[in-house]
């Protein structure tokens, strides 16, 4: 087994695996934030939004340019924010309003044409580079049994951000006029009409929300990690899974998920190999997928 001299090394070293435990959780917070942007979108619109790493990618090159404009690129976490927000709203507008209430078949068909053309898009202007914008916040080293561990400060930070703007979003669709009337189209659209809820206001809201939560994901995947127009991908397969373990609206089971698909990944990709992380992520959709509808059958066994 050509992995096994690595898992002797990760069993024997607990510095080693703890290294790999903390990045990997770092970067699972990111995981969560762009999941729960998924999970709204599907929630709210019953809308399987493929171009949810497209969005990432989009904010990371916000990030990038800013940078390269001379400003530092924590600005860009507002900035992304807010023009992927207008370009949600534009999408919604232009295609997104044309399938809301349709089968997610065709979500998912509409969606991921959308993504094929953001990511033409986004090598014609930006270039098939893969590119990174540096923070210059530094490292954070300590020991373990006399391993040298090593942390960016800008993941850490990273870190923390996520779970600011995961409580101030909580907060918005607990306590805002606009948050009640989305959970309540997510609840049941026909009673929100009734009520006087104009749904397709809020399902333009619900898009566009999605996307600026991306867009600040992605500012700070420039900064703590590495972009391209064909990055997006991963981070859509990773957001899809985190929600089908999740299930829909639960906050805290998107961020258990996401902090251990970080660490699963992170230790996949040590073990088997880095050209061999993003297949373990797909490798892993499919068993989720197919755990979950054992799950399913096993459910609706029971209840005949």
């Amino acid at each position: 087994m050509p992995w096994a001299p690595d898992l002797y090394l990760l069993v024997s070293t607990p510095g080693l695996t703890l290294d790999l435990i903390i990045n990997g959780i770092l970067i699972g917070a990111i995981f969560a934030l762009v999941a729960y942007g998924m999970a709204l979108v599907w929630g709210v619109m019953n809308i399987i939004n493929v171009t949810q790493g497209e969005y990432v990618m989009l904010g990371g090159f916000v990030a990038v340019g800013m940078w390269h404009a001379g400003m530092h690129p924590l600005l860009a976490v507002p900035v992304a924010a807010v023009l992927l927000y207008a370009l949600g709203l534009l999408l919604y507008h232009v295609v997104i309003f044309r399938i809301v209430d349709r089968d997610l078949f065709t979500s998912l068909l509409a969606t991921f044409g959308l993504s094929i053309i953001l990511q033409q898009l986004m090598n014609i202007y930006f270039g098939g580079d893969t590119r990174t914008a540096d923070a210059e916040l530094g490292r954070l080293v300590f020991s373990v049994d006399g391993y040298r561990i090593s942390v960016s400060n800008i993941k850490i930070l990273a870190f923390f951000l996520v779970l600011i703007l995961g409580g101030c979003l909580y907060v918005f669709l607990k306590r805002s006029r606009l948050g009640q009337a989305i959970r309540a189209t997510a609840q049941n659209p026909r009673a929100a009409r009734v009520l006087g809820i104009d749904t397709n206001k809020v399902y333009a809201a619900t898009f566009a929300l999605n996307a600026s939560i991306a867009g600040a994901a992605g500012a700070l995947v420039a900064m703590a990690y590495t972009i391209h127009p064909y990055f997006g991908l991963p981070y859509t397969v990773r957001s899809f899974m985190i929600v089908i373990v999740a299930g829909l609206g639960n906050i805290g089971g998107v961020l258990a998920a996401g902090l251990g698909l970080g660490a699963a990944e992170n230790m996949a990709g040590f073990l088997l190999g880095v050209e061999f992380q993003i297949a373990f992520v797909f490798g892993l959709l499919v068993l989720v997928l197919l755990l979950r509808a054992w799950w399913l059958g096993r459910k609706r066994q029971y209840l005949k």
